[in-house]
């Protein structure tokens, strides 16, 4: 990695900037190209500032063995000399960026990672960060678009132990691995402040945000003779030292009116300890406190990014290749090159691919292609009819439902049936949850009218949203309506994959309410390729009573103005039995949720129906499951997961 080294230190001093030689030197030592570019004497407390028609006029530091040993020079090193030489300038951090990117070091190809500092002293809180050289060094490159880190040594003794800081520059590089390797997107720059302290490579990380905190005591000047007037190392020695060890400066003298008298930049820093004192945790300045290190992850505006808070775990604190691990987090994080590549001791809680099981459509596929070539397997009387079609717009039904010849018969044999005679069937989009978009509908203008009403609800929505933008009500006052229960709207263009399903008139269990249920059981699959049923199963049910299809009191009412039977919406109340769609104000006050093997069958039913019902679903479970693994493409178990 080519890293670009800037400070607002200035160049190797035990006074001012004792950092930076052992930095520099831990860099090198892991690999990285490092290219260091710097002020040419101290430039703290100065922000991102650009000194405005100033000619930047650069130097040539050769470093020694230690801090205080290097030389400067007016040429740079010749190609044929031998050595290490960084680049000073009569600028700012920020100056020192720019000409850093694009104006030094292009033989070494482009920077990968730009870090300022590290900073003697940290950079906590708004007050320190607002002014820091430090921040606006790496501030500058993040808008460049360059990846930046504003590193920080937060110190509380004035005794620099070499060891400490040699120990806190390791731990440091291992921070800036860690977080260019896994950059996040919404991330500018990081502000990472690190605690000088013998155990610094035991610390936590954690990521934190920046404390808003404000100055409280009046002017952080001092007035002095016009003739004290120390050198800029001095003075940032003096306050570092001053600040970091908490100790409030004295009492302001006062002068009269229009004396003469320069001023000194001599902040309080009780303003800053006490607001530490006093806020929550999580921020950058209370896990200084708390011994921790700090990362802020930062806008390119001063805005600390919407990163969740916590510890930082570092990629090297992951167990080596050869010892075992087990992931068990959501699929977007799951490590499935590690898995992959060590499949004897990595395992995860999922499968890389399996779409032929998660996907409506593509479970229709798999079904369809092992009864293909299994015609008398248990699937075949225990999965219902299926037709998968592909929509983006109402308009263009006609052409999607062209190969769909279970769906024309069926229109053919509904035509100028009542309602109760007609076969249903149910509609489903293939890549919605939660109960979303499942409808009814027994004839081709009844399907049509459901995608129809999906857009005009759309186009009415957008129009709200223009015309009443400031007074819309939020999404969960919405959800928590319960007359809400049938706007579960979908964006048909966005999920084009449907299914529909003979609809299946279901048991109904006059012990709870003859309301329709659902089995929901638990599946667990192990390598490639076993599989268990938990016999503790759930059965959902529906929050009302079930009533077929377009029974009058089935219908819900009428929508967009129209009297048109293919208009009145059927309540699918009685039809979901999805958790998601149920609430208090429900017809019945009969539980949702039971336990299966405590479901109270008829007199009349056999004594074994429970475990058959669950002898059935394990056979059926097991058949899938081997048919999904004959679909290479859509369904592929791993032995470790």
């Amino acid at each position: 990695m080519h890293i670009l080294v800037v400070n607002d230190d200035g160049p190797p001093s035990n006074q001012s900037s004792p950092y930076i030689h052992s930095f520099v030197k831990c860099l090198q030592s892991a690999g990285h190209v490092t290219s260091v570019i710097l002020p040419h004497e101290q430039r703290s407390w100065i922000g991102k500032a650009h000194f405005v028609g100033h000619v930047t006029r650069p130097t040539y530091y050769r470093p020694g063995t230690h801090s205080d040993n290097g030389t400067t020079h007016s040429k740079p090193l010749n190609s044929e000399e031998d050595g290490e030489e960084w680049v000073l300038i009569n600028g700012t951090p920020a100056s020192a960026t720019q000409l850093g990117l694009f104006h030094f070091f292009q033989d070494r190809g482009p920077v990968d990672l730009v870090v300022s500092g590290p900073n003697y002293g940290r950079n906590s809180t708004s007050l320190f960060s607002l002014s820091s050289g430090t921040i606006g060094g790496a501030m500058e490159a993040a808008i460049c678009r360059k990846k930046a880190l504003a590193l920080s040594f937060a110190f509380s003794s004035r005794d620099h132990d070499h060891e400490v800081i040699a120990a806190a520059s390791r731990m440091s590089l291992r921070l800036i691995e860690h977080l260019y390797t896994n950059w996040n997107d919404d991330v500018d720059l990081y502000s990472i402040n690190v605690p000088l302290i013998k155990s610094v490579e035991e610390c936590k990380a954690m990521y934190t945000y920046a404390l808003q905190n404000y100055w409280k005591s009046g002017s952080s000047f001092t007035e002095v003779e016009a003739s004290d007037d120390e050198d800029p190392e001095t003075q940032e020695h003096e306050i570092r030292e001053r600040g970091e060890a908490n100790i409030t400066p004295e009492e302001k003298p006062v002068f009269s009116r229009h004396r003469h008298r320069n001023f000194k930049w001599t902040p309080n820093f009780s303003d800053v300890y006490q607001s530490i004192e006093g806020s929550a945790t999580g921020n950058d300045g209370w896990a200084i406190k708390e011994g921790h290190i700090s990362v802020t992850p930062l806008k390119a505006n001063f805005m600390h990014s919407s990163v969740p808070l916590g510890e930082l775990k570092l990629l090297d604190e992951l167990p080596h290749a050869t010892d075992p691990i087990l992931q068990i987090t959501s699929y977007e994080k799951i490590d499935f090159n590690r898995i992959l590549e060590h499949p004897s001791s990595a395992v995860a809680n999922s499968y890389i691919i399996r779409k032929a099981l998660i996907r409506k459509h593509f479970l229709a596929h798999t079904v369809q292609f092992w009864l293909a070539k299994h015609p008398t397997s248990v699937l075949k009387e225990h999965v219902p009819l299926t037709v998968g079609f592909e929509v983006d717009y109402a308009e263009f039904l006609d052409e999607a439902l062209v190969e769909a010849y279970e769906l024309h018969d069926s229109f053919a044999i509904n035509e100028g049936k009542a309602a109760n005679q007609r076969e249903w069937w149910i509609l489903k989009p293939s890549m919605s949850d939660r109960g979303q978009g499942i409808r009814l509908f027994s004839t081709e203008s009844e399907l049509r009218a459901i995608f129809e009403g999906w857009e005009q609800n759309e186009s009415d929505d957008s129009d709200q949203e223009s015309d009443n933008s400031t007074h819309r009500p939020s999404e969960t006052t919405a959800a928590k309506d319960s007359s809400k229960f049938q706007s579960d709207t979908i964006i048909t263009s966005q999920l084009r994959h449907f299914i529909a399903q003979s609809y299946i008139h279901p048991l109904l269990l006059p012990e709870h309410g003859l309301r329709k249920f659902h089995i929901r059981a638990y599946v667990l699959c192990i390598g490639a390729l076993k599989v268990y049923v938990y016999q503790d199963m759930l059965a959902l049910f529906a929050t009302e009573p079930y009533l077929p299809p377009r029974t009058d009191s089935s219908l819900s009412n009428l929508t967009n103005n129209t009297s048109s039977v293919n208009r009145q919406e059927i309540n699918m109340r009685p039809h979901l039995t999805n958790t998601c769609l149920q609430n208090s104000s429900s017809s019945t006050r009969e539980p949702s949720v039971l336990r299966f093997w405590a479901l109270e069958f008829p007199q009349s039913a056999a004594s074994d129906s429970k475990s058959n019902i669950f002898d059935q679903i394990c056979s059926i479970t097991g058949e899938l499951f081997r048919a999904a693994s004959a679909q290479a493409t859509t369904f592929q178990p791993l032995p470790n997961a």
